[in-house]
């Protein structure tokens, strides 16, 4: 009995080697948190996951707003859902910084990327890529009705327009936030929430996110709503360009990028406090930051990249363009205000 106690007891023994060696030698996982809009070349993500040893586990998390609601409610539980979080934009900016949510990187990258993009001084969160979002339309709707094109965002309330846009909710889709922040910078803060009277007395549709309003109510996309007006990208025409099913010599959607009327976005990247993964964090930055993944980005999610000298496809020039001089408020008042300006448009629009 003792022979084949202790023979059980070897075996055991070299089980639990082999295991422990298993473990050891276990490829990494890094958990990546994105809004649903995130997308990258297959290929990219399998030449950094080989370069480094690692496997990527992208997390979808919604709009940036659901996000970043998400980030905050789990950041003090004992295990975080994630290691690097991609996506959060200025609209969301001071909020995060608020929650402490993130560590700081000095990413080499940064010496080279404009000081306009970084808004963080402490480098917790750091720049990835930009976009303007403004009014998108649908090129046919209109040249059929003959309705001239809104100039303005005073013109929204005219009963010509009456039921025609579709807008997102700013307190969980950031393209609602920021077109809510360029409406508060263009009438300023005694007149704006009179304007958006304005726009329900107008029959102003309202989505939740992003991707319902583009793909569900508007009518220049696939998904063929009934609004021809939405909140979207300055980028967006070239998309719908480049996703056509068949050639076409012009977009089928523009965007209006009149003064005042469009927002400035810019997108960061920030490793999440108390990962056990912190090197492989940062390469994953670095990665972001890279020449590679900054030429993906236009034709992957439609941004322009933050590092200069990138080449854009051809596409952007025959279908995109950015706002000359896009709205904007100071970081500190967007800091000191916004949830209190999210709450008056919850109870005008909502109720």
């Amino acid at each position: 009995m003792n022979k084949r106690f202790f023979a059980l007891a070897s075996i055991l023994l070299l089980l639990a080697g082999c295991s422990a060696g298993q473990t050891e030698t276990e490829t990494p996982i890094l958990t990546v948190m994105t809004h649903d809009s995130f997308a990258v070349s297959a290929d990219l993500i399998s030449s950094f996951e080989e370069a480094n040893q690692v496997r990527i586990n992208f997390v979808k998390a919604g709009d940036t707003g659901a996000a970043l609601n998400r980030l905050i409610l789990t950041s003090q539980s004992a295990q975080a859902e994630a290691d690097v979080f991609y996506g959060l934009d200025n609209t969301f900016l001071s909020r995060a910084l608020k929650a402490d949510l993130f560590e700081p990187y000095q990413a080499p990258a940064l010496k080279d990327i404009p000081q306009e993009f970084q808004l963080d001084p402490s480098q917790r969160v750091l720049p990835v890529d930009f976009g303007d979002v403004c009014l998108n339309y649908d090129k046919a709707w209109f040249d059929q009705k003959g309705l001239p094109l809104p100039a303005t965002l005073e013109d929204l309330t005219d009963p010509q327009y009456k039921g025609l846009l579709v807008v997102e909710n700013p307190a969980t889709s950031s393209p609602g936030l920021a077109f809510m922040l360029a409406s508060i910078a263009h009438f300023g803060e005694a007149d704006w929430l009179t304007w958006w009277q304005g726009l329900k007395d107008n029959q102003v549709v309202i989505a939740p996110d992003w991707e319902t309003a583009y793909y569900t109510q508007f009518s220049g996309s696939s998904g063929r709503g009934p609004q021809p007006l939405v909140v979207s990208y300055a980028s967006s025409p070239a998309a719908e360009l480049y996703y056509a099913e068949s050639k076409l010599s012009e977009a089928p959607t523009g965007s209006i990028t009149a003064e005042g009327t469009c927002w400035r976005q810019v997108e960061f990247v920030g490793i999440l406090k108390g990962t056990p993964q912190r090197r492989l964090a940062e390469k994953f930055i670095d990665f972001l930051l890279s020449q590679p993944f900054q030429e993906d980005m236009p034709l992957q999610m439609f941004v322009y990249p933050v590092l200069p000298g990138v080449s854009l496809p051809s596409v952007y020039s025959l279908a995109s363009q950015q706002a000359a001089q896009p709205a904007s408020l100071p970081p500190e008042q967007i800091a000191e205000k916004r949830e209190a300006w999210v709450n008056a448009w919850t109870e005008l629009m909502l109720h």
